[in-house]
């Protein structure tokens, strides 16, 4: 598992989850070990959300504006979450839970925020 905190740590939790669902079902992957190609998907999610650039404050990565998955792997993360999704309801229901909690919060384009903080520097220094 990536060195995350808190937030991250538990969307990085939740994916394992998810995986670990769909794997056992699909793939020849156990809850303790999913398959090699499952594997490999969830070092792909641990990086993304490592570099993240809303850290603790991100939204759920289907709210998200930015969208920092290759297209492969958001068509790979968007079969898996439509499978595990409705089944991590039984299996995790705390988890599914607090990850619909985190689909209400809501954030601005990075680029916003920059802007928004490029203007009021130069209001300052007006």
């Amino acid at each position: 598992m990536p060195q995350l905190k808190k937030r991250l740590a538990r969307e990085y939790a939740t994916i394992r989850k998810m995986v670990t669902i769909y794997c056992a079902d699909h793939h020849a992957g156990t809850p303790d070990c999913p398959c090699q190609e499952c594997r490999a998907f969830l070092y792909y999610a641990g990086q993304r959300l490592e570099r993240c650039p809303y850290g603790q404050g991100k939204p759920a990565c289907a709210k998200c504006p930015v969208h920092c998955y290759k297209r492969h792997q958001r068509l790979q993360a968007r079969s898996i979450m439509r499978y595990a999704g409705p089944r991590m309801l039984l299996r995790h229901p705390w988890a599914t839970l607090r990850h619909s909690f985190d689909k209400l919060r809501r954030v601005e384009h990075p680029m916003v925020l920059r802007r928004r903080a490029a203007e009021e520097r130069r209001k300052r220094a007006e």
